[in-house]
């Protein structure tokens, strides 16, 4: 792999991974154009994935620091609930539990840890599926023109919630969480599924763009650490190893701005666009495969 080619894959990788077009489609389209095979680039992949992950750790780093408090807090009251169960068996006293959901910051972690379950379930169940599925030049392409297609009837059909933290619900989660799992196959926007979903849920659309990156983060760091155990047999030389961190630190200085850019004008921006690009971009991945 070039330099140039891993400076290309890194800028694609940090717009596409924060944008609601497809990443994982873009760049098994446009390692195709470029002749790589997805089967010697794991390794790279898999650094990408760690750049655009530091990227959102850094933008949401004080929302982690509260949510890992919270959670904390939240598995400390649960022991406590419990012990307090077991005494006030024993006793026959009833004293009164502590509460577990609690507070803005609880609320949301509990709406991740919800949003969670479904992604892994869905990840893991998928897995050898998604493998296939990314071996077929025609699956990227079709993913991607699914995906302009559900930006194009959110945009069209006008929802406009105005739910927050507080007023969203596990079932809202939930269904988010779905979508998440399923845009582990090429082609399927994260961001963009669980985006449309949010909004569909009623939830405000800055809030919905902010949930969905949040709610990313531990499917993005699962899924690096799977990918890590999948790492083909690269004879690594110095040369070759600078191409693939110039990538990774490429791939998360523009996340880092795509991510900033998505929250400041999360309200502005219409997702009939991405549409039109997904439709641009799909056709044309498409119609590479026949050239």
């Amino acid at each position: 792999m070039s330099v140039i080619h891993a400076i290309i894959l890194g800028i694609i990788q940090g717009i596409t991974e924060f944008l609601p077009v497809s990443s994982f489609g873009h760049l098994c389209g446009v390692q195709d154009l470029l002749g790589g095979t997805r089967g010697s680039g794991v390794l790279f992949e898999v650094m990408l994935h760690l750049g655009t992950m530091i990227a959102l750790i850094l933008v949401f780093l004080k929302d982690i620091k509260k949510i890992g408090i919270e959670l904390v807090g939240m598995i400390l009251d649960l022991i406590g609930n419990a012990n307090i169960f077991l005494y006030n068996r024993r006793t026959g006293k009833e004293l009164t539990y502590a509460k577990i959901i609690s507070g803005t910051y609880r609320k949301l972690t509990a709406l991740i840890m919800v949003s969670t379950i479904p992604t892994v379930l869905i990840g893991y169940q998928c897995k050898r599926l998604v493998v296939r599925s990314a071996s077929s030049h025609m699956f990227s392409g079709i993913g991607i023109l699914l995906t302009g297609v559900i930006l194009l009837v959110v945009d069209y059909s006008n929802v406009n919630g105005s739910k927050g933290t507080k007023e969203t619900s596990f079932g809202d989660a939930m269904w988010m969480g779905i979508c998440q799992g399923l845009s582990v196959f090429p082609g399927l926007s994260r961001l963009g599924l669980t985006m449309s979903a949010g909004l569909f849920c009623g939830l405000g659309r800055k809030f919905a763009v902010k949930y969905s990156l949040l709610m990313s983060i531990p499917a993005v760091v699962g899924a690096f650490f799977v990918e890590m155990g999948e790492f083909t047999s690269v004879h690594m030389t110095v040369g070759q190893g600078f191409t693939y961190v110039l990538g990774m630190i490429v791939a998360g200085i523009t996340g880092y701005l795509v991510i900033r850019f998505m929250l400041k004008l999360s309200n502005q921006v219409r997702l009939r666009y991405f549409a039109f690009y997904s439709f641009a971009a799909g056709i044309l991945i498409l119609a590479a495969n026949y050239i």
